[in-house]
């Protein structure tokens, strides 16, 4: 689904966890599943070299660790008001998006974009 940015995103992650199926990783912070981005945590790579949000989703936790059930990038994408990206996965509010022009990807949250309806009409087709 293509998407018009109508808020800009920036990521403050600097080491976000980029982690396969089968990866133990050290479970933090639970998100609050009240709030505008529920059922995530945050978790640490085991080798010190990533951490970030993860759906809880995909997690098998076993007390203060986890085992990743898919391959997960907590990357996120950076973007400004009034770019178009392509939105493919959607889970917890958030959406894994590449850029139309560059070949960057990863997640926004979905508050901050629309769907552009006319252009997902025309690309169906």
């Amino acid at each position: 689904m293509i998407y018009e940015i109508i808020e800009e995103h920036r990521s403050d992650n600097l080491t976000p966890i980029i982690i396969t199926k089968g990866t133990r990783v050290k479970i933090g912070e639970r998100s609050n599943n009240d709030g505008s981005s529920p059922n995530w945590i945050y978790c640490y790579s085991l080798d010190g070299h990533g951490e970030g949000w993860t759906p809880t989703q995909i997690i098998q936790i076993e007390s203060e660790y986890g085992i990743v059930v898919e391959d997960y990038s907590a990357i996120e994408l950076g973007v400004k008001k009034g770019e178009t990206v392509d939105g493919d996965i959607e889970i917890n509010g958030w959406v894994w998006c590449s850029k139309l022009i560059r070949s960057e990807e990863g997640w926004l949250p979905k508050e901050k974009m629309i769907a552009i309806p006319n252009l997902n009409e025309l690309i169906k087709k």
